[in-house]
């Protein structure tokens, strides 16, 4: 039953239908987490001890931060499956990613420049965190421009699904450069063995915010997978007969 269902929205004009069916509902439930999320994390959320209210950076930085390296598992995995099983859709997938997860990097490293300056008294440093950071977003970029240089679709998909599996050892090397290296950046507290270093009140926030990031992803990846599913079928006679149906 499981293995019909895939086969079936596998299929590119059965994967068309349903992302259109899907994208509305993700848009609605993302517009109700963030504005719920920001509403909490702006007005109710109290101060930070330490930080004070410069901490409210991390309600867009946090949630950003893990999407960038999310966002690119999937870009990953979405272009191993089409190397490997030749599934387009997958290709489509991946193709449709990257733009968001590049958008969510920035953020993060826009994010945590803002929040770095009046806690480390500088913009930028050179720290394992920040660095490994800006590698993904190269990694990103990369991607983006290589698929913008090769005309033919399937090749791009082929190297694109290269490139990111090569990236992808980057993300363990964000996740964990706090543990690994001795970083100006702080280290985990929320992911932690002996359960969240944040009190309840910053941490319902926070996770409103991520899944509200995280619904965004899925409403725009629906948008940007029709798009990318009418370029790759476009000869087909069913996007023929949507066209001159005028859907």
């Amino acid at each position: 039953m499981f293995g019909q269902a895939i086969d079936k929205y596998a299929a590119p004009e059965n994967a068309y239908t349903l992302a259109g069916r899907l994208a509305p509902w993700f848009g609605w439930v993302t517009m109700f987490l963030l504005l719920a999320g920001l509403w909490d994390s702006l007005f109710l959320a109290p101060a930070d001890e330490e930080q004070g209210e410069s901490y409210r950076i991390i309600f867009l930085h946090v949630p950003a931060a893990w999407m960038s390296m999310f966002v690119y598992v999937v870009m990953a995995g979405a272009g191993a499956v089409g190397l490997v099983w030749k599934v387009k859709l997958m290709d489509a997938v991946a193709r449709a990613s990257a733009p968001t997860g590049a958008i969510f990097t920035f953020l993060t490293l826009i994010t945590g420049m803002l929040w770095g300056k009046p806690m480390w008294g500088t913009w930028w440093v050179w720290d394992a965190r920040l660095t490994s950071e800006l590698i993904l977003l190269f990694l990103y970029l990369g991607y983006i421009a290589l698929q913008a240089a090769i005309d033919d679709r399937r090749t791009a998909a082929r190297a694109g699904a290269v490139l990111a599996l090569v990236g992808v050892v980057n993300i363990p090397i964000i996740h964990y450069s706090v543990m690994w290296w001795n970083t100006l950046h702080q280290g985990p507290t929320i992911v932690r063995a002996e359960g969240p270093a944040i009190h309840i009140s910053m941490l319902i926030p926070l996770l409103v915010m991520a899944i509200g990031f995280t619904t965004y992803y899925l409403a725009v990846l629906m948008q940007q997978v029709r798009c990318e599913i009418l370029e790759q079928e476009k000869n087909s006679s069913w996007v023929r007969a949507l066209a001159a149906g005028g859907k």
